[in-house]
């Protein structure tokens, strides 16, 4: 079976839950969706290059400067923007992480140098990442928490790093795409130790189940590096739909509350049912879980039209390795009691 590069293939296959994409259990907010119905009449018209109304708002609710902020079609195409605005000669990620770091980098033909995670320590960021981020670095990307492991990088290595490549002029990309599903996220950003070196990723994607709409956006500690960015890749990158989607959904606070709520308690429920049946679980604080088991379970959980993340393609980390996103209790349930018979036959 080929292996699909990321999860949400509900394309080539039937699929009634999808487990594979870490997307909010809630669904888009109702807000969002009203908007988008409702504004269909302004799509007529090209979009706002510049995103200036959704800066505006972003600014307001990141409390941050609206000329340090950037958006795009996605995490993704801003990480493209940003490769290609730097054109690092070399560059650090760690593994396993988000495969897009990696293939953005070797487009550009940037010298990778991986850090692997290790799994006796749960796939945890360690100080041994600091070694190697000397003044031959360009580029380091981290993302916390980590894609597929669900695994926050600690306060205390998000500011040593961002020490480090402030000292040896090390662009520091940190990936906060999944930050917003964790208990306390404010605390647990690199935002408190903001430097001209650092850029922060985000997106509407997963928090507010917008994958179909493409929206992420980035703050830069460096203004000059933000224009810079915002001239980098397609000109309308951004449609008006997502941009009047992503301000309709900014006002959703109770939404996220809610949703933290919902993916702690629900993490826990999968994670002990994981065990019970006698899977390897990883530590996760983000809104999905990776675990290891013994038979083929992504192909036998298709035949109950259930999708998974097979993640043996990620580099760092072998067969029998899986990913599954948090839904809500309904669906969880359906997919332990899926699991069972897929282990009793």
């Amino acid at each position: 079976m080929i292996i699909s590069e990321h999860g949400g293939d509900i394309y080539s296959r039937e699929i009634n839950l999808d487990f594979s994409a870490n997307l909010n259990p809630f669904g888009m907010p109702e807000r969002v969706r009203n908007v988008l119905v409702n504004s269909v009449s302004e799509w007529e018209s090209y979009p706002d290059p510049l995103c200036r109304n959704l800066r505006c708002e972003l600014s307001e609710y990141e409390d941050f400067p609206a000329e340090n902020i950037v958006c795009g079609n996605g995490a993704a195409d801003l990480i493209y923007r940003l490769v290609s605005a730097v054109k690092p000669k070399k560059a650090v990620i760690t593994a396993p992480s988000f495969s897009e770091y990696e293939k953005a980098l070797t487009e550009n033909k940037t010298e990778l140098t991986r850090y692997y995670l290790s799994e006796k320590a749960d796939f945890m960021v360690d100080e041994g990442i600091l070694d190697i981020l000397d003044d031959s670095v360009d580029m380091l990307f981290l993302c916390s928490p980590n894609n597929p492991t669900g695994r926050l990088a600690a306060e205390k290595i998000l500011k040593a790093a961002a020490e480090k490549c402030f000292k040896n002029d090390i662009i520091f990309i940190c990936d906060e795409c999944f930050l917003p599903f964790v208990t306390d996220s404010i605390s647990k950003s690199i935002r408190e130790f903001m430097n001209e070196k650092i850029v922060i990723l985000k997106a509407f994607t997963k928090i507010y189940a917008m994958a179909g709409l493409r929206l992420g956006y980035a703050l830069f500690g460096d203004k000059k590096l933000a224009e810079k960015v915002q001239h980098t890749g397609q000109y309308w990158s951004v449609s008006t739909p997502a941009q009047l989607a992503g301000i309709a959904a900014l006002k959703e606070t109770e939404y996220i509350e809610k949703t933290v709520e919902l993916i702690k308690k629900e993490r826990e429920f999968l994670m002990a049912e994981l065990k019970k049946i006698g899977f390897k679980v990883y530590s996760s604080e983000a809104n999905f879980i990776l675990f290891r088991c013994g038979i083929p379970l992504d192909e036998m959980l298709l035949k109950e039209k259930i999708a998974i993340r097979n993640c043996s393609n990620y580099e760092g980390l072998s067969e029998g390795c899986y990913r599954i996103a948090v839904g809500n209790h309904e669906e969880n349930t359906m997919l332990i009691s899926a699991v069972r018979r897929c282990i009793n036959g």
